[in-house]
């Protein structure tokens, strides 16, 4: 069975992230999207609010499973007995950014990375645009899942 996690914030998750989810269910058996726990970190929704947005975006998606962690993406993948870690990019300093944490995770672990490139319609989002959008109260609403859309108008 070939089981990917998808790490990340998802602060919100973004039609990129919803992009790579989608592309990435037919490369794998199972996907677990893991919301990392950074308390350095400010985020502008709850841990509870950013795993429900997850949740009810691939509730009918049962290859999709949504879980928080702390520590080390590699630990996690060992608990949970996943051998690949999916990640998107969307352009050249996206690449060697994450180049670098594959080849470190790489060296501690027999853990493959697999890149997927966003798609070009979304490959300008990110959730911290996302996020700026949002703050000053602008139309978000082309850049992030229904899911999101619908607890923020509430």
């Amino acid at each position: 069975m070939k089981k990917a996690i998808f790490p990340g914030s998802f602060d919100p998750i973004t039609l990129g992230h919803e992009d790579i989810i989608k592309r990435g269910i037919s490369l794998f058996d199972e996907i677990v999207i893991a919301i990392g726990v950074n308390a350095e970190k400010k985020y502008m929704f709850s841990l509870d609010e950013r795993k429900r947005f997850i949740e009810e975006t691939f509730k009918n998606e049962p290859k999709v499973t949504v879980i928080t962690y702390e520590g080390l993406t590699i630990d996690l993948c060992h608990k949970l007995k996943a051998n690949f870690i999916l990640r998107g990019l969307r352009n050249p300093a996206d690449f060697e950014f994450e180049k670098a944490i594959a080849h470190t995770n790489r060296r501690l672990s027999k853990i493959e990375t697999v890149f997927l490139l966003t798609a070009a319609r979304t490959s300008y989002i990110s959730s911290s645009i996302v996020r700026d959008v949002i703050r000053n109260h602008g139309e978000y609403e082309m850049l992030v899942p229904d899911a999101v859309r619908v607890k923020l108008h509430k």
